[in-house]
């Protein structure tokens, strides 16, 4: 038998899986690593831990399913986006700590751009919103302020990659300096029109081009593998970012279709087909894939609506205010209770992504009384999930004119059934979860599969998808609307907090 081997780089552990031909995990590896805050609104990696641990649970799987690299058909990956990693393209070694997507530190930089009357070319070239969130800015900032660093990137000693290019860098020996079309979208550097580099936009955040990586299909042989790492080469063939390997992993292949995925933070994200939607409240527009999926789609886009703070909610809850021991047990807790007891978690602690891009907000509880307790905020932090999910939703319907009927959901939170029936609850609509909730893994295993003849079409693949649980609502239509007020009025009280 032949298998998929498919890296999943996240924000908290590195994961690799094997997958069959039917689309199930064979075996699963996962290791996480350290997550580093040297100052308030910043976050680090250390790239050289991320490749580490990625390696480390590369070997630990194939050893976990008793294969060897002759049965690996290819490799697929997907990756944290907007991480940002600067290297020295002689050593290998980083310049620096890579920037994380949830680091703010270039919050007042964005303002002075948007005060200089830039946000609405940058919006209209790249489909995003002018936010620290993105790896434009990260990477001018370290441009501009590790010593010497600048210099040396002007003479071309220096690459920049997403986590997906630092990736594929270590595992052909630095013989590759690329990333994919769905990660190239993600910088605030990449012309959505024109399928590359803009630059124009490299001029205003003086990013010298010889920085940047080549701009490849997500679907399509890269590279192979270092020999070494696996016992012999395995070909490098699909990659994608982690919300858009979602996307292909829920079969969301037609326009109109929509996911959300509950991870560290909670990304949704709706097929719009081979034209990028400009929004109209916020929302992104964004490159899905590109490469030999869809003969009459070479390129597809899709909108995203980001919420910052997911899983990190629980991982707060848990190691924060201690009140959990482990994530899984939120959902007993919260389940202790009926209701909240109008008490609202807004969990701004890197601002607030869409709709309200507001790097300046921060986390905030109200509503306490005495008599509220663990339980309560417990419960909170799942409705805080729910409720950010049901603005990116109400957005995404406006923006796209579709009445969305359904949404189908993965990721680790959404193994919680109660956090899943309250999303339901505050959509109106149906939750899907899927059978397959390591849908991230799949749709890059999905990408390396189709282009190396391992799976025939995207309809041999939707096939593949399976429900696992189907969650309908529970509330009327005036209960859904109480909420949803309540929620935007302890919103409103997180807005505009920090000053620095």
């Amino acid at each position: 038998m032949e298998y998929i081997l498919s890296l999943d780089q996240g924000t908290t552990s590195s994961r690799a899986v094997v997958f069959d031909h039917s689309g199930q995990a064979v075996a699963i590896a996962q290791r996480e690593f350290a997550q580093h805050f040297p100052r308030p609104g910043w976050v680090e990696h250390d790239a050289r831990e991320i490749w580490q641990t990625q390696l480390a649970v590369m070997q630990d799987v194939m050893a976990q399913a008793g294969i060897g690299a002759a049965q690996l058909r290819a490799m697929g990956i997907t990756n944290q986006r907007e991480t940002t990693v600067l290297w020295d393209r002689r050593t290998g070694e980083p310049v620096a700590p890579a920037i994380v997507w949830q680091d703010r530190r270039t919050v007042a930089y964005c303002e002075t751009l948007r005060a200089a009357g830039h946000a609405g070319a940058i919006a209209r070239k790249t489909g995003l919103v002018l936010d620290a969130y993105f790896s434009g800015t990260k990477l001018a900032w370290l441009l501009d302020h590790v010593p010497g660093v600048r210099a040396r990137a002007e003479r071309g000693e220096l690459a920049f990659g997403t986590v997906d290019s630092w990736l594929v860098w270590q595992l052909t020996g630095g013989r590759v300096h690329a990333t994919d079309a769905s990660n190239a979208s993600r910088t605030l550097l990449f012309n959505l029109k024109t399928g590359g580099w803009d630059n124009d936009l490299l001029a205003l955040l003086n990013i010298p081009a010889s920085v940047l990586p080549q701009v490849l299909p997500s679907c399509g042989i890269v590279a192979e593998t270092e020999p070494y790492l696996l016992g012999q080469a395995v070909p490098i063939a699909g990659w994608a970012g982690d919300q858009q390997a979602a996307l292909f992993g829920q079969a969301c292949f037609e326009p109109g279709m929509a996911k959300n995925t509950y991870g560290t933070g909670c990304f949704m994200l709706m097929n719009t087909g081979d034209r990028p939607v400009a929004s109209r409240h916020q929302l992104l527009s964004t490159v899905a894939w590109r490469g030999p999926v869809n003969a009459a789609r070479p390129m597809a886009y899709a909108l995203e609506g980001s919420v910052f703070m997911a899983g990190a909610t629980v991982q707060w809850l848990r190691d924060g205010l201690q009140i959990i021991q482990s994530a899984p047990e939120v959902e007993a807790l919260a389940a202790s209770v009926p209701d909240t007891g109008d008490v609202f978690l807004v969990p701004a602690f890197a601002g607030l992504g869409a709709p309200d891009w507001d790097g300046q907000a921060r986390g905030t509880l109200v509503g306490m009384t005495r008599g509220t307790r663990c339980a309560h905020i417990a419960r909170a932090a799942l409705e805080a999930i729910a409720l950010q999910t049901a603005d990116v939703f109400s957005a995404m319907a406006a923006d796209s004119g579709l009445a969305l009927t359904e949404l189908r959901v993965d990721g680790g939170a959404s193994r919680n059934d109660l956090l899943m029936q309250i999303q339901a609850n505050v959509l109106g609509v149906s939750v899907v979860r899927s059978r397959v909730t390591e849908t991230t893994a799949l749709g890059a295993a999905y990408l390396a599969g189709l282009a190396t003849g391992y799976w025939a079409d995207a309809q041999e693949i939707s096939t593949q998808w399976q429900e696992d649980r189907r969650f309908e609502p529970e509330w009327g239509d005036e209960q859904r609307q109480q909420m949803t007020q309540r929620w935007r009025e302890a919103v409103a009280r997180s807005r505009a907090w920090a000053k620095d």
